[in-house]
């Protein structure tokens, strides 16, 4: 567990690499059924084959959505009771990330801002430069910045 008293030694620091995590062609059915984005990219491997990308691939919100698994990676602060998703900063979607991939998280803490206390539990913002691998290739599927407010007891 980390101190809160110690987050700032960690600002600009990798502070978590995630498990590999395969995004198969029923992970990617199964999401494009759940958010009504069935374009034949995701879900028709015989007409995705005819464009540039060779075969299906993932929606970048299915990568993107990934991350809360991912994060788990990431020491938790002592103390902590709850996190919350804060948002995004920046988010870019750099590579496709082709059906049978294996992706993982990155994890640099960027800053982390004390928010003060309210109820005897301290918030902290934390920003995280997040970073998805696609194993064995060049370029990550996305790069962003990543807040999460922390609710840390004492």
């Amino acid at each position: 567990m980390t101190k809160p008293s110690e987050l700032q030694s960690l600002v600009g620091q990798e502070v978590g690499v995630s498990r590999w995590i395969t995004v198969d062609q029923a992970r990617i059915d199964a999401f494009a059924r759940i958010t009504e984005d069935e374009q034949f990219i995701h879900v028709d491997p015989d007409r995705a084959r005819a464009t540039p990308f060779g075969g299906t691939i993932a929606h970048g919100f299915l990568t993107l959505s990934l991350a809360s698994a991912m994060a788990e990676a990431v020491e938790p602060l002592d103390g902590v009771v709850m996190g919350v998703n804060y948002g995004f900063d920046k988010l870019r979607f750099l590579a496709p990330v082709p059906a049978g991939s294996r992706v993982r998280g990155r994890f640099k803490l960027l800053s982390a801002e004390d928010k003060g206390a309210q109820d005897r539990v301290t918030r902290w913002l934390l920003k995280h430069e997040l970073t998805v691998e696609i194993e064995g290739a060049d370029k990550p599927a996305l790069i962003a910045e990543w807040l999460s407010m922390q609710m840390v007891a004492g």
